[in-house]
């Protein structure tokens, strides 16, 4: 069984490379149990510190994390980065679960034009969808 689920790839993801003059703004991948991948127009060598903020969520999601993967693919690169903190592993999968709800909320109106409540979006995914989002567990 996969340890992760594939994430919205329409939520926003910032990031700032830590000695870097400026950050970036890219689309967040997957959010597994330690970490989370996102696509990047540049190359962030393996090692590297960097701080990751998601606006989507209020208040915003920021954490340090350490880059764990590069690899080239087409015309950008897939970043792997683990959580530097076991708090910031389990408030990212919090992050995450809200981001599924707002994103089905967005297709229950694109889709079938209803227009859904937070509260009421939020109903509904965890009626059609919690029992198969993977449990996180945080081992010491």
């Amino acid at each position: 069984m996969r340890k992760y689920i594939r994430h919205p790839t329409d939520i926003p993801i910032e990031f700032d490379v830590e000695g870097a003059i400026a950050g970036s703004r890219e689309c967040l991948q997957d959010v597994s149990f330690g970490g989370l991948s996102f696509t990047s127009k540049i190359r962030i060598q393996p090692g590297s510190k960097i701080i990751i903020t998601i606006r989507f969520v209020e208040p915003p999601f920021e954490s340090m994390a350490m880059v764990k993967w590069c690899r080239k693919y087409g015309g950008h690169y897939e970043i792997g980065m683990a959580f530097c903190d076991h708090e910031d592993a389990y408030r990212a999968r919090m992050v995450e679960q809200i981001c599924h709800i707002e994103h089905y909320k967005r297709e229950a109106l694109l889709k079938e034009g209803r227009r859904l409540s937070g509260e009421q979006a939020a109903k509904e995914w965890i009626k059609r969808f919690a029992s198969t989002f993977p449990q996180f567990v945080i081992k010491d």
